[in-house]
């Protein structure tokens, strides 16, 4: 690495990404210098019968009951976030290691060099179909921190009491499904996720928001789509990584100490039925890898927030305010979103 490089910690965005500012992108920001790849994506698409990846990032409107479905988001986002990632000036940045978000993990993988960019975009698309096979029940999202994206004083805490007591009633089924630092992911069934939204105190912000199109995930209520991502993606896909991978656990896949074998297993596995914990990813690597930057590719820009609160939560290099990240991006970035067209300029090289 020369010295003029900058080390970079890459984060690959999750469902709920793209929309409709999202929508075109693709074609806009890719289409002539990854035409390749997105024709190999296409006929992937095409193969199965599905609309290709080129009609739905090129329709005329955005549609919240087409472009949110899972089928249709996932492959449009893994394919903002892959090429985005080959998009990243090399001679700039030395990328460090990759992590990712709920479904974003399967695009880290293809960042991260264990499967390959064409098969990441397979996993991707029969995740987003797979993704579809649960039970009736959802995901809905609580904000835990105030205005400067402090922790509120025991809300976390009565939070995840609350979800204790109400899992233990009979028929209810509900868990921790993501924990994004300064918010939380709660997933269940109907009758979980009522009783949720009827017993959980105030919370700063914003009321508890029922993700649209969204199941049960990284819950037990999905093991129907364990079971077929298992039947359907076998491990042969899977390689050493070249980049270190952090999971949804805070573990890390190192490059020549992890068995493929078992990043297959985690990935169906594990990663479906268990709550992913996005701040801890978030914090292991940052301790870890030392990254001058993080880099959040697209599609969109919506994570950021969590990411930040994630180095909030531990105070990293200083930050422990939202009014202390604001100061730093202004004066040297930490966190560059390669969906806001101002930082994406100096990901990519075209300053």
């Amino acid at each position: 690495m020369t010295a003029t490089k900058k080390s970079a910690l890459v984060v690959a965005p999750g469902r709920g990404t793209y929309g409709k500012g999202e929508l075109g992108s693709i074609a806009r920001l890719h289409g002539a210098r990854s035409a390749d790849l997105i024709a190999d994506f296409d006929a992937q698409r095409r193969d199965r019968g599905q609309p290709t990846v080129t009609e739905l990032d090129g329709a005329d409107r955005f549609s919240v009951a087409v472009h949110m479905r899972g089928d249709v988001a996932a492959p449009l986002i893994y394919t903002a976030t892959a090429l985005d990632f080959l998009g990243i000036d090399r001679d700039k940045y030395d990328v460090v290691a990759a992590l990712g978000n709920s479904m974003g993990w399967y695009s880290a993988l293809a960042l991260g060099g264990a499967v390959s960019v064409a098969d990441g975009f397979r996993i991707s698309n029969a995740m987003g179909l797979n993704s579809q096979t649960h039970g009736p029940g959802g995901q809905v999202l609580l904000q835990i921190v105030d205005a400067d994206w402090r922790p509120v004083p025991g809300l976390r805490d009565s939070l995840l009491a609350l979800i204790d007591a109400i899992a233990s009633r009979p028929g209810h089924a509900l868990a921790l499904s993501i924990d994004l630092a300064g918010m939380l992911v709660f997933a269940g069934n109907e009758k979980g996720l009522a009783a949720l939204l009827a017993g959980a105190p105030p919370t700063p912000g914003r009321d508890p928001l029922r993700l649209a199109g969204h199941g049960p995930f990284h819950t037990p209520l999905m093991v129907g789509s364990s079971e077929k991502a298992q039947a359907e993606l076998p491990a042969s896909l899977f390689a050493l990584p070249v980049l270190p991978l952090v999971d949804g656990r805070g573990h890390i896949w190192r490059r020549h100490s992890s068995d493929p074998a078992m990043l297959w297993d985690y990935t169906f596995g594990h990663q479906i039925l268990a709550p992913y914990d996005f701040a801890l990813s978030v914090q292991v690597a940052v301790k870890e890898f030392a990254p001058d930057v993080i880099i959040l590719p697209g599609p969109g820009d919506t994570l950021g927030g969590a990411i930040a609160q994630s180095l909030i939560a531990i105070g990293w290099q200083g930050i422990a305010s939202k009014a202390d990240f604001a100061a730093r991006q202004a004066a040297d970035p930490i966190l560059l979103s390669m969906g806001r067209a101002d930082q994406r300029r100096f990901v990519t090289g075209n300053e």
